[in-house]
């Protein structure tokens, strides 16, 4: 069983975080739409409190969480989804179209693409003092100019500003930690098999909003371009030197954006 977080009342907004996550890593999202909206923000099995005793699949996970919103006995909702939790957040739309009236999609990508340079010795030792001195002490300019900005932080973030390296510390770390290698391993055996739904998203007739980070060298943004290509009622907007975690990097004109959409479809 998921734990999960709800804040505030009105439509429901299922809020889904990537990898590697949490339901705190929403709270970009959940502080503000909770005004207005009622927000759940569960724990993925093997993330956060969600825990698990051994291999899953992804798959598994769709199944969570239409278990998930039967209990919570939620027939119609919106769903935000950030890297993992975009994927998630199609998949459902695909499987329960019934239920899913939207969709916000952060990130992510039907078929994701990646040009992430390879990962060195020095890249993890420097990401590793950054983010433990960033625990510590919440965006101390020293250690972004020091550590940070050599470390893999560089390829998540652009804008190496306090307002990103504290939600770094607030929401990124404990996630992190809290992660499971069941988690891991599942979601590389569906990198590995070659993860592509861009052929099938046509299927997806509810409103949709689809962002991305211009310098995302995880899910890049030409990807999550043609995933809004693909999608029949679609809305996209790019953010100019912003990367993975531009919700964190540009919080205020995400969130300005996903409020004008959200009133300009009716919800």
């Amino acid at each position: 069983m998921l734990n999960y977080e709800i804040k505030g009342k009105g439509l429901p907004i299922l809020c889904l975080h990537g990898h590697p996550g949490s339901s705190q890593s929403m709270s970009v999202f959940t502080n503000h739409l909770s005004r207005k909206f009622q927000t759940i923000a569960p724990d993925l099995r093997g993330y956060g409190k969600s825990k698990t005793n051994g291999k899953f699949v992804m798959s598994d996970h769709l199944t969570d969480l239409e278990d998930l919103l039967d209990r919570l006995q939620i027939n119609n909702c919106l769903v935000l989804g950030w890297s993992l939790g975009g994927i998630l957040a199609m998949e459902l739309a695909l499987k329960r179209p019934e239920k899913v009236k939207g969709l916000i999609l952060i990130a992510t990508a039907a078929r994701p693409w990646s040009d992430h340079p390879r990962i060195t010795w020095q890249d993890n030792l420097y990401t590793g003092i950054a983010g433990i001195l960033n625990r510590l002490f919440p965006a101390w300019e020293w250690n972004i100019k020091t550590f940070g900005k050599r470390s893999l932080f560089r390829h998540l973030i652009q804008q190496h500003h306090a307002t990103a390296y504290r939600y770094i510390a607030q929401d990124a770390v404990a996630a992190y930690l809290k992660t499971s290698s069941y988690a891991t391993n599942a979601l590389n055996t569906a990198i590995k098999a070659g993860y592509n739904r861009l052929s099938d998203i046509s299927a997806i007739q509810c409103p949709c909003l689809v962002l991305a980070g211009e310098c995302d060298r995880h899910i890049i943004a030409a990807s999550s371009q043609h995933t809004a290509q693909a999608l029949p009622n679609s809305q996209w907007c790019c953010y100019p030197n912003t990367a993975h975690l531009f919700p964190w990097e540009v919080p205020d004109l995400v969130l300005s954006d996903i409020d004008n959409w959200l009133i300009n479809q009716g919800f």
